[in-house]
């Protein structure tokens, strides 16, 4: 999953990143001012944004606007020093997801950055199960059946991001842009790798495949069965 983190706070942005990073789950960009943080949110397809208020060059607020205004629905969660009451009720009028005050605790911004993936996502449940594989959002952990599978953080990363979206086809560029951060374009030979790599640990000792490819569109995590009934 790829966050954005809009924050002017140089040092506070990067301790985010750290944090965030420490999950197998994320990979993280930054924009420390309001303008090049738009034009990131509106030009890159993230999974949640990260934004503080008091940004140079275009406020928050502003910029969450300018967002829903262009049509994006991607989950936003703000950080603000402000804690007045008004100030959170025009931050979800404006369209955010969810607010927190600073300071904060980073175990809890990361809590909330699940949720709100996975709330976005129609996956309300932290383990997303597809026929007899399990994913666990929460403990990152991976089970085929009785056998737990250790993933490194990118196959994780990947295999999540299919999970969420199983059952409809994944494009190779999907892939990469929600792997890494926008730098991406650098590793463009590199997916079908991980893939291969997944197919060995999830589907080689199991009768039942799970990881499909669909020549010229890409991926899709599904059982046999359903991807026989077209779903």
């Amino acid at each position: 999953m790829r966050i954005l983190v809009i924050e002017d706070e140089i040092r506070l942005a990067r301790n985010i990143r750290k944090g965030v990073q420490t999950l197998p789950s994320f990979v993280v960009d930054i924009s420390h001012d309001g303008e090049d943080g738009e034009h990131l949110a509106l030009t890159q397809d993230y999974d949640l944004i990260v934004l503080d208020l008091m940004i140079p060059g275009i406020d928050g607020l502003t910029l969450l606007k300018h967002l829903r205004a262009a049509g994006k629905k991607t989950p936003v969660l703000i950080l603000t020093a402000k804690n007045a009451p008004e100030d959170i009720i025009r931050g979800l009028d404006y369209g955010s997801d969810d607010y927190l005050g600073k300071p904060f605790d980073m175990g809890e911004l990361i809590a909330r950055i699940k949720s709100l993936i996975r709330r976005s996502q129609g996956q309300p449940d932290p383990v997303i199960t597809v026929n007899d594989l399990q994913i666990n959002t929460v403990t990152h952990t991976v089970k085929r059946g009785d056998k737990l599978i250790v993933l490194p953080a990118l196959e994780f990363r990947l295999l999540e991001y299919m999970a969420y979206h199983k059952g409809e086809v994944v494009s190779k560029t999907k892939l990469l842009e929600h792997l890494y951060d926008y730098n991406w374009e650098k590793f463009s030979n590199v997916v079908e790798v991980y893939v291969c790599s997944l197919r060995n640990k999830i589907d080689r000792d199991f009768p039942q495949k799970l990881i499909h490819t669909l020549r010229g569109q890409g991926y899709i995590l599904s059982s046999e069965k359903d991807l026989e009934n077209g779903g």
